[in-house]
Formats: C-alpha cells, sequence, structure tokens
C-alpha cells in the first residue's frame, strides 16, 4: 500500500518514537511574530540555551503593526514594546528579521511563502493557528503554542503525535463569482468545525489542481477552523512555478534536486486514507457565515437557518449565535445591513484577492455606501508595492476604500483597527468568534472578497455575482 504525502514528510522528519507513544520530530523552518516569541525567548533566557539553529527560524512583526502609520515609535506604547523585544530577541540570537524599514514586513503567512522560505516536503510551525496555510506547498504545516516555540527555538524539534489523514475531493468547475474562500466554508459547513479534529487535511481533485498557489492558501488556510491541525495540497507544477525563482528557493543544480525530492513526497496513487470525501463544484454557491462558528454558515442565497436543522448536542451553540448575532432563524442572508468591510488578513491578503475585486470595481464604477467604512489591507509590503504600482490603490480610494499599510489589521484587532460596539463587518477574515475584531459585541460575517466589495458598495450583504454583474 502506498503512502500519502503526510506520512512520507512525517516519516522523513521524525528523529524517534518517545516513550509517550508521540514523536521528536524535526522542524525545517520556524517563523516567529512579535506575541507568542517573546515569553518563549525569556524561558530561553531562564533556562541558559541559545537557539539551535538560527538560520532555520526567521521573523516578522505583524498582529500589533498599525495599518495607518507604521512610523516608530508607535502610538501604543505595549505594541512599541513588543516589537522592540522581537527586534532585540533577533539581533541576540542571529534570527532573521523582515523589517518595515527594508520593505520586507507582512504577516507571517504571506511573507513566509512569497519569500520562497515555504517549500513542499517541509516541516513548518510557528506560534500561529492558522500556519496551516503553508501546507498549500505540500508541506506539513501546523501551529504551535509559546512552550512549543520555546522547545523549537531550543532543539529545532517538538513533540508530536501522527494524525490521521482525510482525503477531501472537489470535482467539477466552480460557478462564475465562487472562489476558494467560498470552497473552504463550504467544507467547514459540510464537516463541521471539531470535524477534523485529529486530522490532516488532503486536499484533491480538479478544483485544487485548477487553483493557483494564492487560492490553494486560501483553502489551507482555513483547515484549522474546520479543526484539522494540519491541511495540503500536493505539490505540482504549479508550485514549482511559483517558486522559482524567489528569493529562499534552491536554483541551479539544487533546483533539480530540490524538485525530484518534491515530485518524491507527493501522496501514492494507492496511498491509503482513514477516510475520503467527495463534493461536487456545482453544488458550491458564494458563502456568508450567520453565526459564531466558521461552520455557521449559509449561502447568500439562502436563509439562517432553523434549530431544527441541527443536531441536539449542536442547538446550544446555535441558540448562542442566534442571540449574539441577533439574526431571527429563517431570516434571508442578504440584505443583512453592514457597518464595516474589511478586505485582508492571512486568508485574502495576497496580490490576486485585491486584483479581482479591482476588477470589477473598475468594469462598474461602484462606490462605497454612505455610512460603511471600508479597509484595504495588504498581507506583506510587498503585495501593497505592487497593487501600487498597478495603480490598485487609486482604484480602492477613488472607490470609497481606506487603503492601508500592511499588516493583521481588523482579522484579530489587536492593533487599533477594531469594531465599535455592535457594529457588523463583512469580513475576508478567518474567524468570526465573539469579541474577535475588537468589540465584545461586534458581530463578523466571514465571505469572500468580491462578497465583501459586494456588501460595502450596497451597505449590505450581497450577491455579488447580480452586484458585479459576474456570469
Amino acid at each position: 500500500m502506498g503512502k500519502s504525502l503526510y506520512d512520507k514528510v512525517f516519516d522523513k522528519h521524525a528523529v524517534r518514537k518517545l516513550e509517550s507513544g508521540q514523536y521528536q520530530l524535526m522542524m525545517g523552518l520556524h517563523l516567529i511574530h512579535e506575541v507568542t516569541s517573546p515569553q518563549a525567548f525569556a524561558m530561553l533566557r531562564e533556562r541558559g540555551l541559545s537557539v539551535a539553529y538560527p538560520g532555520r527560524t526567521f521573523a516578522t512583526c505583524d498582529h500589533i503593526i498599525p495599518t495607518t502609520s507604521q512610523l516608530r515609535p508607535f502610538a501604543d506604547d505595549l505594541a512599541e514594546q513588543m516589537l522592540v523585544e522581537l527586534e532585540n530577541n533577533c539581533k541576540d540570537n542571529g534570527i532573521r528579521y523582515l523589517s518595515p524599514e527594508q520593505g520586507e514586513q507582512g504577516i507571517v503567512h504571506v511573507v513566509g511563502p512569497e519569500l520562497g522560505l515555504t517549500q513542499p516536503g517541509m516541516t513548518v510551525c510557528c506560534g500561529d493557528s492558522h500556519t496551516s496555510t503553508h501546507g498549500a506547498f505540500g508541506a506539513i504545516a501546523f501551529g504551535i503554542g509559546t512552550s512549543q516555540v520555546r522547545d523549537v527555538l531550543a532543539t529545532q524539534s517538538l513533540a508530536m503525535g501522527r494524525l490521521k489523514v482525510r482525503r477531501i475531493e472537489v470535482e467539477g468547475r466552480l460557478s462564475p463569482g465562487v472562489y476558494a474562500k467560498d470552497v473552504i466554508l463550504y467544507i467547514i459547513q459540510q464537516l463541521g468545525v471539531q470535524g477534523g479534529v485529529g486530522y490532516a487535511y488532503e486536499f484533491a481533485g480538479s478544483v485544487f489542481e485548477g487553483f493557483s498557489m494564492e487560492e490553494r492558501m486560501t483553502v489551507c488556510n482555513m483547515s484549522i477552523e474546520g479543526g484539522a491541525r494540519v491541511g495540503y495540497v500536493n505539490p505540482d507544477e504549479t508550485t514549482y512555478g511559483y517558486l522559482k525563482g524567489r528569493p529562499y528557493a534552491p536554483s541551479g543544480a539544487a533546483w533539480d534536486r530540490a524538485r525530484e525530492y518534491w515530485q518524491s513526497v507527493r501522496s501514492d496513487s494507492d496511498a491509503e486514507y482513514a477516510e475520503v470525501v467527495r463534493y461536487d463544484a456545482a453544488d458550491i454557491e458564494p458563502m456568508v457565515t450567520w453565526g459564531i462558528t466558521p461552520a455557521q454558515s449559509t449561502s447568500v442565497g439562502g436563509q439562517v437557518p432553523e434549530p431544527e436543522r441541527f443536531e441536539e448536542a449542536d442547538r446550544e451553540v446555535v441558540r448562542e449565535a442566534y442571540a449574539y448575532m441577533d439574526f431571527e432563524p429563517g431570516s434571508a442572508i442578504a440584505g443583512k445591513k453592514v457597518d464595516v468591510a474589511f478586505i485582508g488578513s492571512c486568508t485574502n491578503g495576497r496580490f490576486s484577492d485585491f486584483e479581482e475585486v479591482v476588477k470589477h470595481l473598475q468594469k462598474s464604477g461602484k462606490r462605497v455606501a454612505k455610512g460603511v467604512r471600508a479597509l484595504v489591507v495588504p498581507g506583506s509590503q510587498k503585495v501593497r508595492a505592487r497593487l501600487v504600482e498597478a495603480g490598485y490603490d487609486r482604484v480602492f480610494e477613488e472607490a470609497g476604500f481606506e487603503f492601508r499599510e500592511a499588516g493583521c489589521s481588523m482579522c484579530l484587532a489587536m492593533n487599533p483597527d477594531k469594531l465599535a460596539g455592535r457594529e457588523l463587518c463583512a469580513s475576508s477574515s478567518n474567524r468570526n468568534f465573539k469579541g474577535r475584531q475588537g468589540s465584545p459585541t461586534g458581530r463578523t460575517l466571514l465571505m469572500s472578497p468580491l462578497m465583501v466589495a459586494a456588501a460595502a458598495v450596497c451597505g449590505e450583504v450581497a450577491d455579488a455575482r447580480s452586484v458585479f454583474g459576474v456570469s
């Protein structure tokens, strides 16, 4: 019987089996940022330890960085302290810091791929739950806690149990106006937020094979929202084409050797899986969340579901969602008034996400509705520079959007970009948890970037296909 990519890469990086039944797993790439690393470095100092392999660790600032002005010192004293701590820890330990001053800063899951740091067949970890993004390259990539950040800094390895693998196939052709974000929201709706617990998700089928790397990253990014620790797509020519020529990608003879290895870790045609599930692309429509978990979603033409549609065990959180969101069961999701529209995050903050929106804004000439605050926040300084070079910043601004500096922004509001009071936000981010966007009573509707743009120009949830004439 053949093996999956997950099992191949896991076996290649397993140092030994521990008495606990877990494995000591070597980490090929460790990414750090300003939020979960300071305590880890402090624990190293307390033990008199140094960073074992500083060349395998890369740092950036993303969660706390303001998006209006990045001039130092930051207006927020705590944010300034956190960044100073990151800078000092990198300097003291010989770690490469991707700094704003050099135009390298960005969300950790955007800058890693764009520099070619993330490669097939790697193990990748970061003190951030959305590290699963990097699985788009055929890597085993996962988030870790602060104590594990310490362990990886000290040993370049950590203790980890082996996951089961569920293969998720989506075959067919997506309808116009249906995007990668809709696909992953649909999958999470079908399998649930706990459905992936104990699993790695292997995304396969004609839809994922046809996706660009940026689309694959969107899907893998939200694997964690379905409970999976890991989500990945097997590497192929699309992967190699994206990587070739990037700063940290191999070149010359090393490129040929790397490609041979990358090909070898692809799942075998006779690989064994714990489960295989299949979906038809034709069944997927533009999706919108209506509740307080990413699984609580419906198509844009659908309704907030009645409680009877759910299993008894799920009804308590469903009733909690109705009360928090102030939505009536049976009411249409379209037409819900929005106060804020946010396009960005590690899920949908890449160049192609913004380019798709710009294309439809230019064609339609539509502008942000009165009373809606609309933010466009690139995922990295390099993405922002490309947008400016293409003149897309002017398109957004002329349409009434605020075009910001790079950062996590309103995805989690550990920076000045926050909701106020009961504001309702149409967001291209990845979580709609209570208080996620900065206000303890603020509300979030997850959707694709073009759907966010449609909500922004209409002042309410609307089908982007009809708003922008997508066909």
